[in-house]
């Protein structure tokens, strides 16, 4: 499904985290992420005048995949609440941790990445394969430029695939021919949905989307997700950042632990449960500044289907 860009995208775009490069670098920190590659500019339907919260989300992790707009946006983003690119690199390595654990120790070979961006340095086939080589991957992204960059860079790789899909089209995603070539349902499968919910409004049944996708899966998979924590909305600097994102392509929905705990209804949490961000199995944990910085911010949770 690929519906014209505007002034306004619809929540399923926010999907996404790196999308189309401009011209320029960004700042990095000793933490960023490995720069992304640098494509040609956008096809027509892009919009680079407006702020796009997937380019806005590589920008955070230190890529170089945003235009001026998403950057001075970001920019903005970050003075009023600097913990976001805490955050953000946060989940990052938390996707990794989860994607290691159920490789490792309870045997999943195949995933699930929605709302992937483009699979650059240490993502989910290589943070996968490095327990378990030989494990299948299908990224799943709402942004056409995305996807042909991943297409591209993963052009040799027989076990990865691509495609285009909306995470409110969940049989789009496990229909699509991609799919049925690397994905065996009758075996365990991990579906990974990182912090992508929290750009999906009720109105548009994230729950429905999530069973969808859970029913499909064979007894053993796994669902890993992580959401932004309504916790946030008491801090004023979160909220003034929030507020940035009406000008953006979608706007964020903070839920409760409650409301978030709901979309593993009918799973098994694995221990610690939902937690937060940087708290599921972390062997590194933040400093105490981070950690205070990380407070109350996110949820993360992986759980099983019996």
């Amino acid at each position: 499904m690929m519906p014209e860009e505007t002034g306004q995208q619809t929540a399923g775009e926010a999907a996404r985290k790196p999308a189309a490069p401009a011209a320029g670098t960004t700042d990095r920190g000793p933490d960023a992420e490995s720069p992304s590659p640098q494509p040609p500019g956008p096809p027509p339907h892009v919009n680079p005048l407006t702020p796009n919260v997937a380019r806005m989300y590589d920008y955070f992790l230190g890529g170089n995949n945003s235009y001026p707009i998403d950057r001075e946006t970001a920019e903005r983003v970050l003075t009023q609440f600097p913990t976001l690119r805490i955050i953000t690199r946060e989940n990052r390595h938390t996707l990794i941790r989860v994607v290691q654990y159920l490789a490792a120790e309870e045997g999943v070979r195949q995933f699930i990445d929605i709302g992937s961006g483009l699979p650059t340095q240490r993502n989910v086939h290589e943070a996968a394969r490095e327990v378990a080589p030989g494990a299948r991957t299908v990224y799943v992204d709402y942004d056409p430029v995305v996807c042909l960059q991943a297409e591209a860079l993963l052009a040799d790789d027989p076990l990865t695939g691509v495609i285009e899909a909306d995470l409110r089209d969940p049989d789009g995603i496990l229909q699509h021919p991609v799919t049925s070539q690397l994905i065996d349902f009758e075996r365990p499968v991990a579906v990974l949905l990182m912090a992508i919910l929290h750009f999906i409004p009720d109105s548009d049944d994230p729950q429905g989307a999530v069973s969808r996708l859970v029913e499909r899966l064979a007894p053993g998979s796994y669902l890993a997700l992580s959401h932004a924590s309504q916790e946030q909305q008491r801090d004023a600097g979160a909220r003034e950042a929030a507020g940035e994102y009406r000008r953006a392509t979608a706007q964020m929905v903070f839920r409760s632990r409650d409301q978030v705990t709901e979309f593993f209804r009918g799973l098994q949490f694995v221990e610690p449960g939902l937690v937060g961000i940087a708290d599921w199995r972390n062997p590194e944990p933040p400093s105490a500044e981070n950690a205070t910085a990380l407070l109350d911010t996110g949820f993360i949770g992986v759980a099983r289907k019996a």
